[in-house]
């Protein structure tokens, strides 16, 4: 689904989309799953699918309700009402993600993202969010391969502080060595945190630098180490040039408003950031694979881990949709065929899942993954996945099984419309995909998915001169003193 977000269990949230969510950094974005999971739980599944005949209407009519209004200056504004509580979301996106970097300065867009706190000429270091705080209201940011996201949640009437907070530092931004050089230290340490110290994180890290030769896709959204150290203020302040302009930015607002007062405003605030000129465009393509790849990550850890992926489309093809509910056939809950296979049956995996980025900027991977319980190893756990992809053509999804992971993706969307931050994500993630108005298309195409859509998509696509598959084989913890 959109943002990788509705993959909601039972028993909480899976390890794999822990991974994901850390690497975007965003507390809010675990609170939506915590508040879906709530929601989705205590409502009997019969009761969900009789509902949802009357729901589609209601939850794919953006186009009828969004404001659009583009400012002189390039900047869009992506408005949308919503008076259940007098309260607002404002998102600010920068069509900046890790795809920008280069090699040898992989990890700026992300960098960017820490230094876009510590001030301007008017606004101290740090006193952007305590500004926010003293208002009421929260705000954070994260950086992903496609884009660059700024939030706050705040009371409707306090808007106005965010939005000239947001214009201000849009322009004004204070990138000295002063401030970016202890702030390195603190990405260094998120780095060390999140991928040199943690098994999994560095599994799927190579994942992506082994199964992209071409795409920037390849670089992590953090960046290499010996880049980050070697990066300086300078490196940022280019960087904030050529892609902090509002011709390539948009404002999404959601909550109790007035949308024509409140571009008025939106117009105040951000029309006299001046226009730059178009950042450059990412031309690079991967080339087709030509035949599979693997690599195995040796560290420390106590269970081996397999990831394998597969290079597809994204929501701009035809096989999209399709590729969206086969992900939830796969690995869409406890009902799903790796979940009741691996975990419930024959009780070899600790976590068996799928990942399928269905409105990632460019084409992305499939991705299937589990972890052995102790006992098992990869091998096993390898074979097994590859088999339930294998199994699609001699037992098809049944009738039951394609309806019910329909009603799952769209329970899931339509539950989620009472979050004014998820409706403003979906917007947001739509915009970065192409256009926002594509929400709109989203549930049709699902339920327009057949089997047979099904078993052609997995026959070419799911298939091994496409795959790159990643093992981690744990190594036993080191004496202490002795070498890495």
């Amino acid at each position: 689904m959109p943002l990788s977000l509705f993959e909601v269990n039972s028993g909480g949230l899976s390890d794999q989309r822990r991974i994901f969510l850390t690497r975007m950094k965003s507390t809010a974005l675990l609170a939506l799953y915590r508040l879906l999971r709530a929601r989705l739980i205590a409502i009997p599944l019969a009761f969900v699918a009789a509902s949802l005949l009357a729901a589609p209407a209601a939850a794919t009519d953006y186009t009828a309700r969004v404001v659009e209004r583009t400012l002189s200056n390039g900047l869009k504004l992506i408005l949308l009402e919503d008076h259940k509580s007098p309260v607002a979301v404002i998102q600010v996106y920068y069509r900046v993600g890790s795809r920008n970097d280069v090699p040898g300065k992989s990890g700026r867009a992300h960098l960017l993202e820490h230094m876009m706190f510590k001030g301007t000429p008017t606004t101290g270091p740090e006193e952007y969010s305590r500004i926010v705080q003293r208002n009421g209201g929260r705000t954070n940011a994260f950086t992903s391969r496609d884009r660059t996201t700024y939030f706050a949640s705040i009371a409707a009437d306090r808007l106005d502080v965010v939005l000239d907070l947001e214009a201000d530092r849009m322009q004004n931004l204070v990138i000295s060595e002063e401030l970016y050089e202890p702030e390195k230290l603190v990405v260094m340490e998120e780095r060390r945190l999140r991928v040199d110290d943690d098994p999994t994180g560095a599994l799927f890290e190579q994942l992506y630098v082994v199964a992209f030769e071409a795409h920037p896709y390849r670089l992590p959204i953090i960046g290499w180490m010996s880049d980050i150290e070697q990066s300086t203020a300078a490196d940022l302040r280019e960087f904030y040039d050529v892609f902090y302009v509002p011709n390539n930015a948009f404002v999404v607002v959601v909550g109790d408003f007035n949308a024509a007062d409140l571009a008025d405003r939106l117009d105040a605030a951000f029309g006299a950031v001046p226009a730059g000129p178009l950042p450059p465009f990412v031309r690079s393509r991967e080339p087709l694979q030509q035949g599979e790849r693997r690599l195995t990550l040796r560290r420390e850890a106590k269970l081996p881990l397999v990831a394998i992926g597969h290079h597809v489309p994204n929501l701009h093809s035809a096989d999209g949709a399709a590729l969206e509910v086969l992900s939830q056939i796969l690995a869409g809950g406890k009902t799903s065929r790796l979940y009741q296979r691996l975990v419930y049956r024959e009780r070899v995996a600790y976590f068996a899942g799928a990942d399928y980025s269905y409105s990632a900027l460019d084409p992305n991977l499939f991705t299937l993954y589990a972890q052995p319980l102790p006992g098992r190893d990869a091998a096993e756990i390898e074979r097994m996945l590859l088999d339930e992809v294998r199994r699609l053509d001699d037992s098809p999804p049944t009738d039951v099984e394609l309806r019910r992971a329909k009603n799952q993706i769209e329970a899931h969307y339509v539950f989620a419309q009472d979050s004014i931050f998820y409706q403003a994500m979906l917007l947001g993630d739509f915009e970065i995909a192409g256009d926002w108005r594509l929400i709109d298309s989203y549930l049709p195409a699902v339920g327009a998915v057949t089997r047979d859509d099904l078993l052609r998509v997995a026959r070419f696509y799911l298939v091994p001169r496409n795959r790159t598959v990643a093992t981690l084989e744990p190594l036993a913890p080191r004496a202490e003193g002795g070498p890495r």
